[in-house]
C-alpha cells in the first residue's frame, strides 16, 4: 500500500506535508509544533490545491508561515515515480528496481519515460556491474554510461572465454640465459618470479613482457660465497617477492622497487617450505621442524613476529589469505599431523588433525577453511581409501570428507576454486572435482600418465599439468579437453586469471650429467633448463605491441636476414605486395 512503501523510505527523503488543525483552514505554524507534521501521500490534486491557496495568500501571511512554506516546498521538491495509482519517492523506486535483471530492467524501460529514466539509472548498472566482477575499484562517477560499460565488459568476456576454448592469443617465454637451470617459480597478479642454480632470481611484470626481467640483488653473504647457493624457493605476491636459498638464507624484495632486499634473515638448516600471504605483507618459512613467521608493521618495518618447533619435520605450509589486520595465520603439515600457528596465541601451535599411520599428502587453505590430502595406512579394503578432509578455520571442526582414491592426492585448490568446489590432482593420473556441500564429485578428468602435479579451476574450466610435461585446459560441464601443450620436463605451477594462463615447467634434475653449462656456453642443453610459458587470450592479445619482435621484422630489414621467415609471415609488411581482396 502507499502508507507500507511510504515507510519503506529514507527518513530523510520521506514527503512532509503540514496538516491544518481540526476544524480550521489555517495554515500550519511554526516548527515548534511537531503533531502538525505527518507523513502523508501527496496526490498531484491535492498539490495544485495546495499550490493555488499558496498563490491567493501572497505576501501577507506571517514570517514563520513563510518559512515553514519553505521548507515544505523543499522537501517536496523531489521527482516522483509513478507506480499505478501512488507516486513514490525517486530513492525508494531506485531501491524496488535493484532486485531486477538485466532483462527485467529492459522490460521496465518501455512502460513509460519516468520508468526508462529509472531503469538506466547509474547507480542500478553500477552495482550490477560490480556484482559480476568488473571494474570493482571503479566509483560511480568514473564511467558516464554504466550500462554500456557493462556491456563491453560481458562482450568482451565472451571473447576471452571463447578465445581460450579455442587457443587464439599469444604465447611468450620467459627467459634468463645467465640463470642456468630453472628452479623454482610463483605467479601473483601480473608478476611471475623465477629462482636459478646460479643464485639469480628475477621478477617479470607481464603486463610488459616485453620488458626486461627486473633485478633483484642477492644478499652479500651469499652473493661472497663461491660457488653461489642455488635458489630453493621463490613466493611473489602483489607487493613482495622472496627467495630461500641452499644455505638457509631468506631474502625480501619489494616488488616495486626491486634491487636491494628489504628484508634478510639466517636459518640454521635449509629452507624446506617458503609460504607467502597472498594479500598481506606476511612471510612463513620452515628449516626442518622449526617455523618462523614474519611480517611488515604499521611503519613498513619487518620483524619476527614468532617461532616455534615442532615434533616432526615440516612438509607443506601454507598462510590463511584474507586476513586483513588480524595477523597472519599459518596451517602447516608434519607427518601424520596437521597444525595451525597464530602469533597472537603465544602458546605454539594448534593441533587440528592428527591420525597415526595416516600421512598427509598436501595442504591448501581458503579464507574459512583448510583442506589437505591424507594417505590411508594400507590396502585392506575396509580403509576406504586415500581421502581429502576440509575442516573449518573458526570452530576447527571437520566440514566434509571427499575421495575414495586408490593413489595419493599431491595437489589441492581451495583457495581459487569457485564456492563449495575443491579440485585436486592424484598420482592415479586424474584430475577430480568435488562438491563439497554434496561431498561427491562433480567431475573426474583422465589427464596424465605420470601424475598430475599442478591443478587450478574456476567457474567452467580446470587447467592441470603433469608430471610428463603436458599442460591440459578441460570445460568442466562436459568434460572435454579443449587443448593441451607439452614441453620436457615436469609441470610444477599453473596460474592463470581471466585472461592470462603462466605455467613452468621445472627440472627434477639441478645438475644434468653431461649438460656442460658453464659461464662459456650458455647456450649449450637448453632443453636442460626449463620453461616458463605465458599465455595471453585477451581481446588485444594479436595487436602489434603483443607479438614477438622476431615477428615484427620486414623481409627488407638486415637484421631479419638470419630470422625464420615462417614465424614473419602473417604479420609482414612486404613492400609492394597487392592488398587483399
Amino acid at each position: 500500500s502507499a502508507q507500507e512503501a511510504l515507510q519503506m523510505a529514507p527518513p530523510g527523503r520521506q514527503r512532509l506535508r503540514a496538516a491544518p488543525a481540526a476544524g480550521s483552514g489555517a495554515a500550519p505554524r511554526v516548527p515548534g509544533r511537531p503533531a502538525l507534521l505527518q507523513l502523508v501521500p501527496d496526490p498531484p490534486q491535492a498539490r495544485r490545491q495546495q499550490l493555488s491557496h499558496r498563490a491567493r495568500r501572497g505576501a501577507a501571511g506571517a514570517a514563520d508561515e513563510e518559512l515553514l512554506d519553505q521548507l515544505i516546498q523543499d522537501l517536496n521538491e523531489v521527482n516522483d515515480i509513478p507506480f499505478f495509482d501512488i507516486e513514490l519517492p525517486y530513492e525508494l523506486a531506485l531501491k524496488i528496481f535493484q532486485y531486477l535483471g538485466r532483462a527485467e530492467l529492459g522490460r521496465c524501460a518501455q512502460v513509460s519515460r519516468a520508468w526508462r529514466a529509472l531503469a538506466e539509472d547509474g547507480v542500478l548498472w553500477f552495482r550490477m556491474c560490480t556484482a559480476e566482477g568488473h571494474h570493482r575499484e571503479a566509483s560511480v562517477s568514473d564511467s558516464p554510461c554504466w550500462k554500456s560499460t557493462l556491456r563491453d565488459c560481458r562482450s568482451s568476456a565472451r571473447t576471452v572465454r571463447s578465445n581460450w576454448k579455442n587457443r587464439v592469443g599469444s604465447i611468450s617465454q620467459l627467459q634468463f640465459e645467465l640463470g642456468k637451470v630453472l628452479c623454482d617459480v610463483s605467479c601473483s597478479d601480473h608478476f611471475v618470479l623465477a629462482g636459478y642454480t646460479s643464485g639469480d632470481v628475477r621478477l617479470w611484470d607481464t603486463l610488459h613482457w616485453d620488458s626486461p626481467a627486473s633485478f633483484l640483488k642477492i644478499n652479500g653473504l651469499s652473493a661472497n660465497s663461491a660457488p653461489r647457493p642455488h635458489v630453493s624457493h621463490v613466493q611473489v605476491n602483489s607487493t613482495v617477492a622472496a627467495a630461500a636459498y641452499e644455505d638457509g638464507c631468506v631474502d625480501l624484495w619489494s616488488t616495486e622497487t626491486g634491487g636491494q632486499p628489504i628484508h634478510h634473515y639466517q636459518s640454521p638448516e635449509p629452507v624446506q617450505v617458503l609460504a607467502l600471504s597472498p594479500d598481506g605483507a606476511a612471510l612463513g618459512s620452515a628449516a626442518g621442524a622449526d617455523v618462523r613467521l614474519v611480517g611488515a608493521d604499521d611503519r613498513g618495518y619487518w620483524r619476527e613476529l614468532c617461532r616455534a618447533r615442532l615434533p616432526k619435520s615440516v612438509e607443506s605450509l601454507v598462510l590463511v589469505p584474507g586476513r586483513g589486520q588480524q595477523g597472519p595465520l599459518a596451517a602447516l603439515s608434519a607427518g601424520e599431523d596437521v597444525h595451525l600457528l597464530d602469533p597472537r596465541w603465544g602458546g605454539g601451535p594448534r593441533t587440528l588433525h592428527s591420525v597415526y599411520g595416516h600421512p598427509v599428502t598436501c595442504l591448501d587453505a581458503s579464507d574459512s577453511q583448510v583442506a589437505f590430502g591424507v594417505k590411508r595406512s594400507g590396502w585392506a579394503m575396509h580403509d576406504g581409501g586415500n581421502k581429502i578432509h576440509v575442516c573449518s578455520l573458526e570452530t576447527g571442526k571437520a566440514v566434509a570428507c571427499v575421495g575414495d582414491s586408490l593413489g595419493d592426492f599431491t595437489c589441492i585448490d581451495l583457495r581459487d576454486s569457485p564456492p563449495h568446489l575443491l579440485v585436486c590432482g592424484n598420482k592415479d593420473r586424474r584430475v577430480t572435482v568435488f562438491d563439497l556441500r554434496a561431498g561427491s564429485s562433480v567431475a573426474s578428468l583422465y589427464a596424465h600418465h605420470l601424475g598430475v602435479t599442478a591443478v587450478q579451476a574456476d567457474d567452467w574450466k580446470v587447467v592441470s599439468g603433469g608430471g610428463e610435461g603436458l599442460v591440459c585446459v578441460w570445460e568442466m560441464r562436459m568434460g572435454a579437453k579443449l587443448w593441451e601443450m607439452h614441453n620436457r620436463h615436469p609441470v610444477r605451477r599453473v596460474r592463470f586469471n581471466t585472461s592470462t594462463l603462466v605455467t613452468a615447467n621445472v627440472p627434477d634434475d639441478k645438475s644434468p650429467r653431461g649438460a656442460c653449462i658453464t659461464d662459456d656456453d650458455l647456450t649449450a642443453h637448453r632443453r636442460h633448463r626449463g620453461v616458463i610459458c605465458h599465455y595471453d587470450f585477451s581481446e588485444d592479445a594479436l595487436s602489434q605491441d603483443h607479438i614477438l619482435p622476431i615477428c615484427r621484422s620486414d623481409y627488407i630489414e638486415s637484421s631479419g636476414y638470419n630470422y625464420n621467415i615462417g614465424l614473419a609471415v602473417p604479420y609482414d609488411r612486404l613492400p609492394g605486395s597487392r592488398p587483399a581482396l
